[in-house]
């Protein structure tokens, strides 16, 4: 039993109640099991003694599904906001956390983690929740680095160009408008046979494609929904979500810097310095 991390011995005993009874759900376990914090103190000791996850956000996509992951885990956190129109992802101290100067990033005790999905994994592998089940591995990898390295960056390069760039440039629209047009298709086919992502079941691969298609109007076109309503139901029922509502008031904490003004690009695009 001491090998297992606290959140995962809760969720074992969580299910086991349910077994018998049928009185908790899976959705009640961080919010509801008495047990949980007594756990966390035999594991882990008392709360002082382990300090406050801090996550460093901004706005965007990327950000809002870890946002998300940390309100469905019901993860202790401060946000810690970065502005980057104003250029503070640039900041020397914020660079030692990430070398990228990107958001978001985490800091948890000793251990810092940035890129948006790794930080996805390891907060589901640390808290041992809404992880797919291990004979689901390959998929949960899969549609991880799919939306990683396929729909996150050709949805930013397709805002970029459409809605940034200093000047229209029509092959570039072109080409990441249907890459990213691509990738949705993808996504709707699959949603049309599968309820979630992975598994039959809601995880943080949901969640870490929830982040973009929040945006999707945005990205590909106000017609969206009409062409890929697979992935329009699979949003709407995370958006409805008591955690994504939570995640979604987080930047109400925080005031970012809206102008997209000449000394916002220089910090959001750096090459137009050169």
């Amino acid at each position: 039993m001491s090998g297992l991390h606290p959140a995962r011995l809760c969720q074992q005993i969580v299910a086991g109640w349910h077994t018998k009874t049928g009185i908790v759900s899976d959705l009640d376990i961080c919010h509801t099991c008495i047990l949980e914090q007594s756990l966390k103190n035999l594991f882990l000791g008392p709360k002082g003694d382990n300090p406050v996850l801090k996550f460093y956000y901004s706005p965007a996509p990327n950000p809002m599904k870890v946002a998300l992951l940390l309100e469905e885990t019901g993860t202790e956190y401060e946000a810690v906001p970065v502005d980057t129109r104003k250029g503070e992802q640039h900041d020397p101290e914020f660079l030692k956390i990430n070398p990228n100067a990107k958001l978001p990033a985490i800091v948890d005790g000793d251990t810092r983690v940035f890129d948006s999905n790794a930080i996805m994994f390891y907060l589901a592998e640390k808290t041992g929740r809404f992880m797919p089940a291990d004979k689901h591995r390959g998929d949960m990898l899969s549609w991880l680095m799919f939306i990683a390295t396929g729909l996150g960056p050709y949805s930013g390069q397709a805002v970029h160009f459409k809605h940034f760039a200093p000047e229209k440039l029509s092959y570039a629209i072109d080409r990441y408008q249907f890459e990213a047009e691509r990738h949705y298709g993808i996504l709707n086919d699959h949603l049309s046979a599968n309820q979630y992502m992975v598994g039959g079941e809601y995880s943080f691969v949901d969640m870490t494609l929830w982040g973009w298609v929040r945006a999707a109007p945005f990205v590909v076109g106000e017609e969206v929904w009409e062409k890929f309503p697979n992935v329009k139901r699979l949003k709407d029922e995370i958006s409805a979500r008591p955690a994504a509502i939570r995640a979604e008031a987080i930047k109400e904490q925080h005031t970012f810097k809206s102008e997209m003004d000449e000394e916002a690009r220089g910090h959001m695009f750096p090459h137009t310095k050169k």
